[in-house]
């Protein structure tokens, strides 16, 4: 691994550059104005609406904005389709405000319905393709949309739910119901929507929350939280750039190519990646499931050159054997969120023999998408950190009682800023325990350093309390990950009468290995305390479960194995 550059010079560099790229009259000024009653910071110069975002990309013409298996949509083609959408709602009585729900798999349909929803000033609802019909029944009883636009599997889902509603109902790559529209319809016409005038505080889409610990909840993003978080990955991409010693100039040499591996009705592939590489005129290449096998193929037949995932996905698609045939050349960057990169995979990726740069992030739902970032020798230098908080955001961790800590204390992180939400669709009560005095209480267990650096320790659901002793699962899984022949790993508690709680894990192993679970727990001694080692072990012969983003279903997880089972 290359020796980072950890010295004060290196953050020294990325102090000026920070000061320079957030200066008044800068690309990325930061000034103070007044969002529901309360100074928020936000970036001046971020566009006012997600639709005028969209109608940059107006003149691209003949370029590729998205590739989905042998289907391409020119951005020509997609201006048409949008302005059909948007003016075929309008003439069915849907206005600035109302919603409109989309439930499918990652097609090129998703992007068209979602900007035609932003240039009408349409809330759009981005319903979880992976939910059965009980939680989409929920979800849409939730937010009352007007129109609904899904495909085969979700229109099957929502069949009974059909039966007692005569919403305007759209169904995409399928044929269409006698009580339902065809997307050939819709698209079949030539007209403009009516242009209208958008708050830029108005909800620009409601995402649920990935439910790894609870019932979801639909977070209402606005138009200025979600191009806010736009201008903070530009942000992010050119301050590393610059602390780096390379030009700003160098980010326009090439338009992105991003490999979408993630549902679009999550932040994590809508506003962290489509709204960038959108809002820069590149091409979004779309999975239809994940694949490290595909994508290996995707990047080079595309040229993609950056792929953002949930690390796992980054581990499998590294350690693919297909990884040294291919012809990845164009591939820049890599970038993990949903998760934790664990230590090790920042070497890994390190030692790899590409020139690819691996970054990653803190961000959520309620964020609008991104927090910090962290990429290039900064995240070389503090393999630990998800990086400094984004110029729009003031960051506090605070203990029990609510008091804020010093540097180097760990509780819960708290943020305000341009991206928090409004709050939670019909959750009043909810939303007062997650937000107050426009604070976001994170519900991640954190520490800041003398620089400003956010490390997240571990949800704070998630810690173990084994003898009044602090376990943190992430810490835990970052030891086991450190093992060759660790794939993947999960750590939960398990209840003990004597302790309280213990620490148990749930591991996949490479095919064939023959290492034990001692042979595990001797490994993970050499990175961890032993009151931190594994008490339970379960080997795994398949992946682990996770929800639609690629989160870990620790609850889930934990409640199928049997104590009996463990080693």
């Amino acid at each position: 691994m290359t020796a980072p550059d950890a010295s004060p010079a290196s953050d020294s560099r990325l102090g000026q550059a920070w000061a320079e790229l957030t200066a008044p009259g800068a690309a990325f000024e930061v000034g103070t104005i007044s969002v529901q009653g309360r100074p928020t910071r936000c970036f001046i110069h971020a566009p006012a609406t997600l639709g005028d975002v969209w109608a940059t990309t107006r003149d691209l013409g003949e370029r590729d904005y998205l590739v989905f298996g042998t289907e391409r949509v020119t951005y020509r083609q997609a201006h048409a389709i949008t302005n059909a959408v948007g003016a075929w709602l309008t003439a069915r009585g849907v206005s600035s405000g109302d919603r409109v729900a989309i439930a499918m798999r990652n097609y090129p349909e998703w992007m068209l319905i979602y900007w035609a929803c932003m240039s009408i000033g349409a809330v759009v609802v981005g319903l979880n393709a992976w939910w059965v019909s009980g939680e989409l029944a929920g979800a849409l009883d939730d937010a009352g949309p007007k129109a609904i636009f899904c495909d085969a599997e979700r229109l099957a889902r929502i069949a009974d739910w059909r039966t007692a509603h005569r919403d305007c109902i759209v169904v995409v790559r399928a044929d269409a119901p006698p009580d339902t529209t065809p997307w050939s319809h819709v698209i079949a016409t030539n007209d403009m929507p009516v242009p209208v005038a958008i708050d830029g505080d108005a909800d620009a889409c409601i995402f649920y929350t990935s439910g790894t610990t609870g019932q979801s909840k639909g977070a209402r993003l606005s138009h200025r939280g979600c191009t806010n978080n736009l201008m903070g990955i530009g942000f992010g991409v050119e301050v590393h750039r610059l602390a780096a010693g390379r030009g700003l100039q160098a980010s326009a040499e090439t338009l992105p190519v991003a490999l979408v591996t993630t549902p679009l009705f999550h932040v994590t592939a809508n506003n962290c990646l489509a709204h960038p590489v959108t809002a820069a005129g590149g091409t979004l290449v779309l999975m239809y499931k994940w694949d490290a096998g595909e994508a290996l193929r995707l990047i080079e037949a595309e040229r993609v050159t950056t792929m953002s995932g949930v690390p796992i996905m980054v581990r499998e698609l590294i350690g693919h054997p297909d990884a040294r045939a291919r012809d990845l050349s164009s591939l820049a960057s890599l970038a993990g969120g949903g998760a934790p990169i664990p230590p090790d995979l920042v070497a890994k990726v390190d030692d790899w023999d590409r020139a690819v740069g691996l970054g990653t992030g803190f961000g959520m739902t309620e964020a609008s998408g991104s927090i910090t970032l962290i990429a290039g020798n900064v995240f070389a230098a503090r393999p630990e950190s998800c990086g400094r908080p984004l110029p729009t955001f003031d960051v506090k961790i605070i203990n029990d009682a609510g008091q804020k800590l010093a540097s180097g204390r760990t509780g819960e992180l708290c943020v305000r800023g341009a991206g928090v939400i409004a709050g939670y669709l019909n959750r009043p009560v909810e939303t007062a325990a997650a937000i107050v005095d426009g604070w976001l209480r994170t519900g991640d267990i954190a520490r800041l350093d003398e620089q400003g650096f956010v490390f997240i320790v571990d949800r704070k659901k998630d810690m173990i309390l084994r003898g009044g002793e602090n376990v943190y699962c992430a810490e835990v899984e970052a030891a086991l990950f450190r093992h060759p022949d660790v794939i993947e790993v999960c750590a939960f508690s398990v209840p003990d009468t004597r302790l309280g709680e213990e620490v148990g894990v749930a591991v996949v192993l490479r095919p064939g290995s023959l290492t034990t679970a001692d042979a595990l727990r001797a490994h993970a001694v050499e990175f961890l305390a032993r009151y931190k080692t594994p008490r339970y072990l379960w080997r795994m012969d398949g992946p682990l479960p996770r929800n639609a983003g690629g989160k870990l279903l620790r609850p889930a997880l934990r409640a199928s194995l049997r104590l009996a089972d463990a080693s």
